[in-house]
């Protein structure tokens, strides 16, 4: 059993430098593999490379958060307004933190740090598969709700439900 790490200068701060995107995209290619190697297919999963997270980061930096231990990308998190199709709705779209961080802090200063960038708008949503009950308990943690959205992705070959806060 591996032991807790203690987090003592986790540092929460915008996605910059071509290291951090490449950490970033480590931990969204790593998290996917630990998390939801038994919730959605394993031909997802296997099209899902470390270069296609490569590639997605340096494509999209914007609008997202990583956290940073001694340097070290270690999470993240992605959140952003929906514009004018639904300019009072804003979306924590991807939070993901390395299985070995999990119980230290680190997801709850990325959604702290999301969901003060996303303060102004009057809901915040994310979708989450729904058969995850680890993630659903901690959006529980912040009040979020299951609206009774649900959509299947046949890509993941499972169903994600939409939780929002108001």
């Amino acid at each position: 059993m591996s032991e807790k790490r203690e987090i003592m200068n986790v540092v929460v701060k915008p996605l910059e430098s071509d290291d951090e995107k490449k950490g970033k995209a480590y931990v969204h290619w790593k998290s996917w593999h630990e998390a939801y190697e038994k919730l959605v297919s394993a031909a997802y999963l296997d099209k899902l490379t470390l270069e296609k997270c490569e590639e997605w980061a340096f494509q999209w930096p914007e609008n997202t958060y990583v956290a940073l231990d001694d340097g070290k990308v270690v999470g993240f998190v992605c959140c952003f307004g929906h514009g004018d199709d639904e300019p009072d709705v804003g979306e924590v779209n991807a939070i993901y933190v390395l299985s070995e961080y999990y119980g230290t802090g680190v997801a709850q200063q990325l959604m702290d740090t999301a969901l003060e960038k996303l303060k102004d708008y009057s809901r915040k949503e994310l979708w989450v598969l729904k058969d995850n009950p680890r993630s659903i308990a901690f959006y529980k943690k912040y009040g979020f709700h299951e609206d009774g959205t649900e959509k299947y992705l046949k890509s993941f070959e499972d169903t994600e439900i939409r939780m929002i806060k108001e």
